[in-house]
């Protein structure tokens, strides 16, 4: 008996079995330009449509050119993790169940699931059990779902009801954060109506941390509803914020305060003591983003919003329809904490990442990481002419190569090309710079090591 999907499926079992065998080896970015591309896929659209065999092959034999490797085991641009094989395979189970994840009476295993997995992670990051939780796209997602939820609890304080009256009208919202905030802030407060003029800067030291003495100082000149956005990991420099005591500065004033933790607030779950203080004081907050496919190692896309207040998490979120059937009870809909209607299963995976690794296994992903960074930066710094430019706390490594912004550049552009690793370019306090980010479960002691040798190569060709 032929069935439709056997032999498709099994071409694509068969090329996706081909892309991760080559990912140790394979040169890291991408090499084919856009005009190469473009003559390989565009065509005029077929008034009879091609075999879907054709079609498969035609995409699988693109990516080696025609796709950076994301998930290589050094791949070092931006803060990208690769997701191990167990959070794969369920994500693969997650396409093939095709679940529209909105609402519990659509599919009782995903919102269980999800249940189930955002208790696990406020376990992990010691939050409270009773915050709401939320599995959205990515950090960026995140962020617009906690601070809708500020923007709702602070004005609900003052008697305002934003989700019904709107901001036309309403008392201003202060909102407060470091000069080294990330930008998905800035555009969380666009999208909410807010503005990025409306946020008040607070100093950042050498790190890139807030000085909560700055903050303490703004804070006792402003009056009526506030939000202070801090930071568990510096997207350059993997800094935290003093949240302790930006925390107490927040409670004694009455703000509100929300945690961007995109990849640092896994420090939370690592063994080491000295890792875990990085993050002290996190439970402060009244809200929390991160993001599950930085760190846990889960496929695209995944972030996680939590907020302290249920009651304030879901009146910013929910929705009601007359054709729906939302639960009155205890099961627990999606779409009362989160933006989207319909939405793909994406808390599955992270259920079966944590299961498979526990507690322990958690912890070993991120302290493991948190050591080949430390590695990579100690054998670029020995090197004359380069330098770390800021303590290496968690997984991020700047480096400058020369005092030269025009060859610092080069030299990222130089490892780049040459494909052993790849890593990205950005600016620090003024300076051009080379960054790191270790953030993949595969990275192992060689692939570190390779990596550095690359990039010492690099550098020693283009050094005067």
């Amino acid at each position: 008996m032929t069935r439709p999907y056997d032999a498709l499926l099994a071409r694509a079992h068969a090329h996706a079995l081909d892309y991760l065998h080559a990912l140790p080896d394979r040169h890291v970015g991408a090499t084919a330009t856009r005009d190469e591309l473009l003559a390989a896929l565009r065509t005029p659209l077929s008034p009879q449509g091609e075999a879907p065999e054709a079609v498969i092959d035609l995409l699988a034999a693109q990516v080696p050119r025609g796709a950076s490797a994301c998930n290589s085991p050094r791949y070092f641009g931006f803060v990208i993790g690769g997701a191990t094989p167990v959070s794969l395979a369920a994500d693969w189970l997650v396409s093939t169940w095709d679940q529209n994840a909105g609402i519990y009476v659509i599919s009782p295993l995903v919102a269980v699931a999800e249940e189930v997995a955002g208790e696990w992670l406020l376990d992990l990051f010691g939050l409270p059990q009773e915050s709401g939780v939320g599995f959205v796209t990515g950090c960026q997602m995140a962020n617009v779902t906690c601070l809708a939820a500020a923007r709702h609890g602070v004005l609900r304080r003052v008697g305002w009801d934003v989700e019904a009256d709107g901001l036309q009208g309403a008392p201003r919202i202060n909102v407060v954060a470091s000069a080294e905030s990330h930008i998905t802030i800035d555009v969380a407060l666009r999208y909410l109506g807010l503005g990025t003029k409306c946020i008040q800067r607070v100093e950042s030291d050498a790190q890139g941390r807030m000085r909560p003495d700055a903050l303490r100082a703004l804070l006792a000149t402003l009056d009526g509803p506030t939000i202070v956005c801090a930071q568990a990991g510096n997207v350059n420099t993997g800094a935290f914020d003093p949240l302790r005591e930006i925390g107490a500065a927040c409670n004694a004033h009455g703000a509100w305060l929300h945690i961007d933790g995109a990849f640092g607030l896994w420090a939370r779950a690592s063994a080491d003591p000295a890792t875990r203080a990085l993050i002290d004081g996190v439970e402060l907050a009244d809200s929390w983003a991160t993001d599950a496919h930085k760190w846990l190692n889960v496929p695209y896309d995944c972030g996680v919003a939590m907020v302290k207040s249920r009651d304030d998490h879901r009146a910013a979120m929910t929705s009601a329809a007359a054709y729906l059937i939302q639960t009155q009870g205890v099961e627990r809909d999606a779409v009362d904490w989160v933006p989207d209607f319909s939405r793909r299963a994406r808390g599955v995976p992270v259920y079966a990442n944590l299961r498979a690794l526990g507690r322990d296994g958690t912890a070993r992903l991120i302290d493991d990481l948190c050591a080949r960074a430390r590695r990579m930066a100690d054998g670029l710094a020995s090197e004359p002419g380069v330098r770390i430019l800021a303590d290496v706390v968690l997984n991020q490594v700047l480096v400058r190569f020369g005092e030269d912004d025009d060859l610092t550049r080069r030299v990222v552009v130089g490892v780049q090309e040459e494909g052993t690793c790849w890593l990205g370019g950005t600016s620090w306090q003024g300076k051009a710079a080379m960054r790191i980010s270790v953030s993949n479960w595969a990275t192992t002691e060689d692939d570190a090591a390779r990596s550095v040798a690359a990039i010492l190569k690099v550098w020693r060709q283009l050094r005067p």
